[in-house]
């Protein structure tokens, strides 16, 4: 008898075509952003207008998924008014939960809509019980979105000593080892991932090919990476830039290669440890990958609980740099 409890799979939605896509490919649960800095993930072109974001909670809705907002970036010192916005707004609207990283945020939805139920954000950074248990006790929260630095045993012996819910990643951006406290694009552009919502901006990134078609990506002042004639170029980020360094004669990945995590092989693992609900990244991406992602896994999920072993080997043409990982979580080679 399968003794596997039934995970929520939580799915990325960039734009209101990619809520659809997703909701559609059997998304549990989508989690979005507004357009603006209240999300970690404010890049150009993508998320959602308040009467979009209503449009979506109604799509979602029909098909019996759950609309997340995603206000989980810290507001600058004087700038609090759109926080408290986006929340009303966000209320209002009838999302099903609030995603927050900022204790004044956490403090403001639970003064002011008491009943809305929220959620913690990985970018919070809360890995260890004792912190969890702080952001449930002060602001009832409800689920918390893990870091991705915890190895399945880790998240066992967290999810016997909190009273929430568990929400982990299984699929997409692997993340700097600290989750929510990046400050290399920063240092580079003036703007943040965790302040700001962006990373990298487009407006910040330079292109060069040379006469042998070489390519050259620069950020800010700063060159990232260059890339053979042929060789597919990586995402414009400080974090996965190859560099020359003294102890080195040829340039190396020196914060973090361009790999995607893909837990797929541990997901019955992560279910019996107490995983409520299995988050996929990918807002940035296209609505063609999130139907592929999110039908992967909704096959997968389904063949678990009906006893059949899963088959995900397409993902990997998915993964950035055609790489895959499971990082932290099937065990901290590094100690």
């Amino acid at each position: 008898m399968n003794d596997l409890t039934r995970p929520e799979l939580v799915c990325p939605a960039g734009t209101p075509a990619s809520l659809r896509a997703a909701v559609d490919a059997g998304a549990d649960a989508v989690y979005c952003g507004f357009q603006n800095a209240t999300n970690a993930r404010n890049f150009a072109g993508l998320n959602f207008t308040p009467d979009e974001l209503a449009e979506g909670a109604e799509y979602a809705g029909q098909k019996g998924a759950k609309l997340l907002l995603a206000i989980n970036s810290f507001p600058p010192a004087g700038k609090f008014d759109l926080w408290r916005q986006a929340v009303d707004t966000g209320v209002q609207t009838g999302v099903d939960a609030i995603i927050v990283a900022d204790m004044g945020v956490a403090d403001y939805v639970r003064t002011r809509w008491p009943e809305q139920r929220l959620h913690l954000s990985v970018q919070a950074g809360a890995s260890s019980a004792e912190a969890i248990r702080f952001y449930c006790q002060e602001f009832d929260i409800k689920r918390v979105v893990l870091p991705r630095i915890l190895t399945v045993a880790e998240i066992k012996a967290i999810h016997d000593e909190i009273p929430c819910e568990i929400e982990a990643f299984v699929f997409g951006n692997i993340g700097m080892m600290a989750e929510g406290r990046c400050s290399l694009t920063n240092y580079v552009t003036g703007v943040s991932t965790n302040m700001d919502g962006v990373c990298s901006p487009a407006g910040r990134v330079e292109y060069k090919e040379d006469t042998q078609k070489n390519l050259t990506t620069r950020l800010g002042d700063f060159t990232v990476d260059c890339f053979a004639c042929g060789e597919n170029a990586g995402y414009p980020t400080i974090c996965k830039g190859r560099y020359l360094t003294e102890d080195r004669r040829e340039p190396y990945y020196a914060f973090e290669e361009p790999v995607s995590l893909n837990l797929t092989s541990l997901l019955p693992d992560l279910m019996k440890a107490g995983v409520t609900a299995l988050k996929i990244e990918g807002r940035q991406r296209s609505r063609a990958y999130v139907k592929s992602v999110v039908g992967a896994f909704r096959k997968a999920v389904d063949d678990l609980m009906a006893g059949r072993p899963p088959e995900l080997t397409e993902l990997l043409n998915l993964t950035e740099g055609n790489k895959q990982t499971e990082g932290a979580f099937g065990g901290k080679r590094w100690r």
